[in-house]
């Protein structure tokens, strides 16, 4: 708008501020985009891009192992950990740099400075430029958060800082039961690390299906990861060598490094988010609307800012839904459910829809379609690894209301259902369709007999 230098100023170059600026510039408006760090955000930089990377370095031990049992004789082999952290860095600095291309070629001007809130159309930056937008989104997306609070706590490490560590640790400590925290364990148990994974429960990944979290312990367990119940650190302690960390349940310690993985809060401090009155919870994260509105009508949020879905794709699609209606005269929500989830260890989980507990206190009674098996590879390795699958039906209507898989690929099995399950899908439909064999999916669709009903 005339009045305006600008038409639209996102703070944040992660994946949803950078989605948003390239499809408002694509509608005509004047977009500006500002960013402290790098260009590609978590997600790219220090996130699900580089994890996966790592997660996939972290297979090779297994597929070498495997090998002999297919015929392979396979040499000594080493694993070199400066390597990969050079080969990880090469790549996410393609993709950052592919980022910011997309982004000139959109016409979108980037300011490579800290944008910070002045005013309700003003955003200022660290070296004194002040300009005018007629709207603001916020999409600096979130941070580790550094818990518990014990002395010693600042020889701790983050998931920041555990892609690019000098050395790689003979010992490690992950405190925490999430995602993040079991990735980890997982990755460096298989690259040669001692892990020890610190929890404040007996299981890991509250919020999951019950089944799947019994079996990703099970499986991290046979992994060599040394699981400490209800046990976080209290303390710890710099050494010559290294570090002692001392457990609630009076353990001690002797590890190289302490990831602590205990969580993530939305960016929002030193924002000026409280001086306009933007309304936000007691965590920090921003509040807003199906719309991504805040309660300043010229201000918007999307992605983990939000505290809403904490995924990079709910964030671009956050940032398109409010581009689309913003500036192309659409009207678009982002539904958030039946949203795809993947954890990245080994085994791998790929869930989608509602769990058991869930499923049963918003439907009732439940079919649950259940199998367990030993997939083909693990036929000739003779490696001991199972197969889970699980599904939900609403027993009234026949609709499958979750689907849950622990396995090789979850993910993209995962990916693949939320199509079916966002179409309404039936478990008839399922039955109906027919198999692909030999694969691990096709028992997706060969499962007739409910194994449990839950009235």
């Amino acid at each position: 708008m005339a009045e305006h230098d600008y038409d639209l100023v996102v703070i944040g170059a992660g994946s949803g501020g950078v989605r948003a600026a390239r499809i408002a510039a694509g509608y005509g408006a004047k977009v500006a985009i500002c960013e402290e760090f790098r260009i590609g955000g978590t997600c790219v930089i220090r996130g699900c891009v580089p994890k996966k990377l790592y997660v996939m370095a972290s297979r090779f031990h297994d597929d070498f192992e495997d090998a002999a049992g297919f015929g392979w004789r396979v040499g000594e082999v080493a694993f070199d950990w400066k390597a990969l952290v050079a080969a990880k860095e090469a790549e996410i600095t393609r993709l950052s740099g592919l980022y910011a291309q997309n982004l000139e070629k959109a016409g979108v001007e980037v300011i490579r400075e800290r944008g910070v809130i002045a005013g309700p159309n003003e955003v200022s930056f660290a070296g004194g430029k002040r300009v005018s937008t007629r709207y603001i989104l916020v999409a600096t997306g979130g941070a580790p958060t550094l818990r518990p609070d014990i002395p010693g706590l600042e020889h701790a490490i983050s998931s920041n800082e555990i892609f690019d560590l000098p050395e790689l640790p003979k010992s490690l400590l992950v405190v925490g039961g999430g995602y993040i925290a079991v990735e980890f364990a997982s990755v460096f148990a298989r690259l040669g690390s001692k892990v020890h994974l610190s929890l404040r429960a007996d299981l890991p990944l509250r919020g999951f299906d019950e089944n799947l979290r019994r079996l990703l312990d099970e499986g991290l367990v046979n992994a060599g990861i040394e699981i400490h119940r209800g046990a976080l650190p209290t303390e710890l302690e710099k050494t010559a060598s290294g570090l002692v960390a001392t457990l609630q349940n009076g353990a001690r310690l002797d590890i190289d490094a302490a990831l602590l993985a205990t969580g993530r809060a939305p960016l929002t401090q030193g924002l000026g988010l409280e001086a306009l009155g933007v309304a936000m919870k007691e965590s920090g994260a921003i509040i807003v609307d199906d719309y991504s509105r805040t309660n300043v009508p010229s201000v918007y949020a999307v992605g983990d800012v939000t505290d809403r879905i904490n995924l990079t794709p709910v964030a671009i699609r956050e940032g398109h839904a409010f581009a689309d209606t913003v500036f192309g005269g659409k009207d678009v929500r982002v539904s958030h459910e039946l949203v795809p989830t993947a954890v990245f260890t080994t085994p791998e989980i790929g869930t989608v829809g509602l769990g058991e507990a869930e499923a049963h206190e918003k439907y009732g009674r439940l079919e649950i379609f259940e199998t367990s098996f030993r997939p083909m590879r693990a036929t000739l390795s003779k490696r001991a690894e199972k197969v889970f699958m699980k599904i939900l039906v609403e027993a009234a209507s026949d609709l499958v209301v979750g689907v849950h898989i622990l396995g090789p690929e979850a993910g993209e099995m995962a990916q693949l259902l939320a199509i079916a399950l966002r179409l309404g899908a039936r478990k008839a439909d399922f039955d109906a369709t027919m198999a692909l064999h030999p694969t691990l999916a096709e028992e997706l669709v060969t499962m007739r007999t409910p194994s449990r009903i839950v009235e």
